[in-house]
């Protein structure tokens, strides 16, 4: 009971309450893209389910979770597979990356299997070391990640499997990695993927839709924009109708009601919430999600131990990436590739996710004065 009662008073309430209000936040949007879809509410269903699991999550010991990450991940490998299966796997837009559960919706195996792979990075690279990386650790955590981001580049979902290499370069440059390697590492990624780029289109390694979508970031100005280039003209489009303080039209219908913006309760929601809270509104929603990211951030340097901060890094890289690429296609800067915005977009996968991978910081949390 002593127990119970110094869990519930140590509890990271505010984070909790943070997370919650930008969900809730995100529900508001999504009833403003598509109102007449049931959409918003299958989210606040979303949410309470996600909130269950989140406080399981938390009042559980992470260390025995991170034990048993073997399990977890080989579960989240197989669930990868199923998605693949013909008959099982759900397709959707040309990519086989949902399952079907009969009256409750979609199911995204590549967001949970974010998780177990997290536990997994952690359990390897959380072990005291008395000397910096060696290459062959550094293999081993390209490894844990190859085997789901090879699964989902299948489906195809590349979007989603981008996602994934935050979380290992993050875990990666907290583990005592030597600082040439960080340097090799970031001349190679600036100079080696438009070398790869421009390889890849005259090779034909990349698909016209993807040049496309490149190209109207590159050159916006020659863009389709009734073609190609007709998500990112038309984001666009809505976020400069919300100027300061969100647009008002007399006849109450927006971009997204008018079915002018493709997918705004998803990957586009950020176009919609600029459209409708102005400047204002959508700065103030990166303030919340910096918060966030910070008290995240002071939980991970609270950590009793190195995994107990690696996992919670690791999903700040993620949250972090998540958030700068979603905001970065709606805004035109970025291709679109599908990213979701975290706690906003809707989606029962997405959300759940998020708040399980809040659940494991709040853990932490918790254990931060147990040896």
């Amino acid at each position: 009971m002593l127990l119970e009662r110094r869990q519930l008073r140590d509890f990271d309430w505010f984070l909790t309450a943070l997370a919650v209000m930008i969900a809730s936040f995100g529900v508001w949007q999504i009833y403003n893209a598509q109102p007449e879809q049931t959409y918003w509410q299958k989210q606040i269903i979303g949410i309470g389910i996600a909130l269950a699991a989140m406080f399981f999550v938390a009042f559980s010991d992470y260390r025995r979770l991170v034990q048993l990450a073997p399990i977890f991940y080989a579960v989240g490998l197989f669930v990868l597979l199923l998605v693949l299966v013909p008959g099982i796997g759900h397709k959707v837009n040309g990519q086989q990356a949902w399952i079907l559960i009969p009256g409750i919706g979609t199911f995204q195996p590549s967001e949970f299997a974010k998780i177990p792979t997290v536990l997994m990075l952690a359990r390897f690279f959380g072990r005291a070391r008395p000397r910096p990386l060696a290459w062959r650790e550094i293999g081993v955590g390209l490894g844990i990640l190859a085997l789901p981001v090879g699964l989902i580049l299948l489906e195809p979902d590349p979007g989603q499997a981008m996602t994934y290499f935050p979380l290992l370069a993050v875990v990666i440059f907290l583990s005592a990695i030597r600082m040439w390697i960080v340097v090799a590492a970031l001349v190679l990624m600036f100079v080696g993927v438009p070398a790869a780029y421009v390889v890849g289109v005259q090779t034909g390694v990349v698909k016209d839709y993807q040049r496309q979508r490149v190209e109207v970031i590159t050159n916006p100005e020659a863009a389709d924009s009734r073609g190609y280039g007709y998500h990112t003209k038309q984001s666009i489009i809505t976020v400069g109708k919300g100027g300061m303080t969100g647009a008002h039209s007399s006849s109450g219908f927006s971009q997204a009601q008018l079915k002018y913006l493709p997918e705004p309760h998803t990957d586009f929601i950020y176009a919609v919430t600029a459209e409708n809270t102005g400047f204002v509104g959508s700065a103030l929603l990166l303030l919340a999600y910096a918060v966030l990211l910070s008290k995240l951030v002071l939980d991970a340097r609270q950590a009793p131990d190195r995994t107990g901060m690696l996992v919670i890094m690791a999903f700040v890289g993620g949250f972090l990436f998540s958030i700068c690429v979603n905001v970065g296609m709606v805004l035109g800067l970025l291709p679109v590739i599908g990213v979701p915005l975290p706690l906003m977009s809707a989606g029962l996968s997405a959300v759940l996710s998020t708040f399980i991978a809040i659940g494991f910081a709040v853990s932490v949390q918790l254990r931060r004065f147990v040896n």
